[in-house]
């Protein structure tokens, strides 16, 4: 099973987590003390602070979508733009922005790429122009390809695996169910009196954020004049080839409902995403310091958390975008009522990952993470129940703790898993991977999902019912993503290998005298 099932630490692991973090010179944690300085917590609170950014952001603009159609005249497929572009730029450049948290140091591109932040949530929520806003939602969502994996492997970096990395991803994820259940209070109360403020709020929070890590964060050790035993390249032959991929894979999704699946443009967009991403495998097999090294994706727990992010976030922001839509344009609800029907997930969100710490190291991430997708798939399956007269106890209530605790124990358990076993030098890039997953799954889940409500004739239907029965399949897609993530999940129960990430050589005798620990 994953290494968070071990209660006794790899030497392997011990060397290169105390080698990880230094003493107070740098204001880090030495990893074998364990011990929680108000300066750690500090750090912790900086970087949870920047993912409950993020989750506010997500949750305000999602309530606020209907009420941003009506006031730029928006058609169902544009108004996905407003969220596609988001995802556009940061799931396209969220490989860049792990190497660039590698190479150039994790600290300095976090806080510049959170000052970026503030400056385009000021610009979007200040445009009328709706080009003008989807640009700056797409440029916005490259400062945060930046920040994600700069600030998740901060964390990885800075608290060694086992129980301690185990307790601050789950405080790091009560951040983002924080996040998430303010920007929907915050989104009902603000779009009530403009859906600008939901825009407009995220940029004095990035500032805030911004501020307490440039006091709290300890200078990278190339800026302290630390020696660096190796010099790494940015590999820009690679960088430009999969970000152009991963563009280009992400627009041709979002855009295929208005090209038309079958069009010559659609299929050649497709061709050249494959030949890309071909060109790319080719560049990373013959560089000598590749973008991202090959071997990396030969962790099982790696590629099943991937698989996991894909799913997870994929189905849930399409479900989103379907409920806001289903209570607000079909049943009439207003934006405060819709914010708090969506409250009890980010509550149980909060809530549950406090807790989640000791559950993994009891339970592992597999066990966690499947017993996720199983509540994710129960949760819309609930929802398909949905009629025309929202039944919030029955069915609204019951999905919305479902999906909450879905979120709780998987968001904790695939970030773990995504990141446990990765040398140091690579903790940015395979936080940038599970990144990637999560936000490229959300585009293109929702394009495909817009796509089947729009080939269902969903815009065009004047009475309820119609519209109802138009995001029926849309619905249906929704449970069969969540159910394949629950399939991966299961699979990887039976197949309780080790992460087979790189070792290091001079540690091989280390990580075979882990073999016999105790687990």
């Amino acid at each position: 099973m994953q290494s968070t099932e071990r209660p006794v630490p790899s030497p392997a692991t011990a060397i290169r987590s105390s080698a990880a973090v230094s003493p107070a010179a740098d204001g880090q944690l030495t990893a074998d003390s364990q011990r929680w300085s108000p300066r750690l917590w500090g750090v912790l609170f900086v970087l949870g602070g920047a993912l409950c950014l993020d989750a506010l952001d997500v949750s305000m603009v999602g309530v606020a979508l209907p009420s941003i159609r009506t006031a730029l005249s928006l058609s169902t497929s544009s108004l996905q733009w407003i969220v596609s572009g988001y995802v556009l730029g940061y799931g396209g450049l969220l490989l860049l922005g792990g190497r660039a948290a590698d190479l150039l140091g994790r600290r300095r591109v976090f806080l510049a790429a959170l000052a970026a932040f503030a400056v385009l949530s000021l610009l979007g929520g200040l445009t009328s122009a709706p080009g003008l806003l989807i640009g700056a939602r797409f440029v916005k969502g490259i400062a945060a390809a930046f920040t994600a994996p700069a600030g998740m492997s901060l964390l990885t970096t800075t608290f060694p695996e086992g129980p301690m990395r185990n307790r601050a991803f789950s405080i790091y994820s009560a951040f983002g169910g924080s996040g998430f259940s303010l920007g929907l209070v915050l989104s009902g109360l603000l779009t009530a009196v403009s859906w600008r403020w939901t825009l407009l709020v995220p940029a004095p929070v990035a500032l805030i954020v911004l501020a307490a890590g440039w006091w709290l964060i300890p200078r990278d050790a190339r800026a302290t004049g630390k020696a660096v035993t190796k010099r790494r390249s940015f590999d820009l032959p690679g960088a430009l080839t999969v970000t152009l991929s991963m563009l280009l894979l992400v627009y041709t999704v979002v855009s295929a409902q208005q090209a038309g699946w079958a069009s010559t443009r659609t299929i050649g967009s497709f061709a050249l995403v494959a030949a890309g991403l071909a060109a790319f495998v080719w560049i990373e097999s013959r560089s000598r310091d590749p973008l991202m090294p090959l071997q990396i994706l030969r962790s099982g727990p790696l590629r099943r958390a991937n698989i996991g992010a894909v799913t997870l976030f994929g189905s849930y922001v399409s479900f989103q975008f379907l409920a806001t839509q289903y209570l607000q344009s079909l049943a009439g609800w207003s934006p405060i009522s819709t914010a708090l029907a969506f409250l009890p997930a980010g509550v149980m969100v909060a809530v549950l990952s406090v807790g989640v710490g000791p559950l993994l190291g009891r339970f592992g991430t597999g066990r966690l993470a499947a017993a996720a997708f199983t509540c994710l798939v129960a949760a819309y399956a609930v929802f398909l129940r949905a009629g025309l007269s929202p039944d919030y106890p029955a069915v609204l209530l019951p999905t919305m703790l479902l999906v909450g605790l879905a979120f709780g124990l998987g968001f904790s358990a695939l970030s773990v898993a995504a990141t446990d076993g990765m040398p140091d030098d690579e903790q940015g890039l395979a936080s940038s991977l599970f990144q990637t997953s999560f936000q490229v799954g959300g585009a293109l889940v929702l394009a495909v999902v817009t796509a089947v409500v729009d080939a269902n004739g969903g815009a065009g239907h004047t009475t309820p019912a119609a519209t109802l029965a138009a995001y029926r399949p849309a619905l249906l897609l929704i449970t069969g993503v969540a159910a394949a993530g629950a399939l991966v999940a299961i699979a990887g129960l039976r197949r309780p290998t080790a992460a087979t990430a790189p070792v290091d050589p001079a540690l091989e005798d280390c990580a075979e005298v882990a073999d016999i620990a105790p687990r």
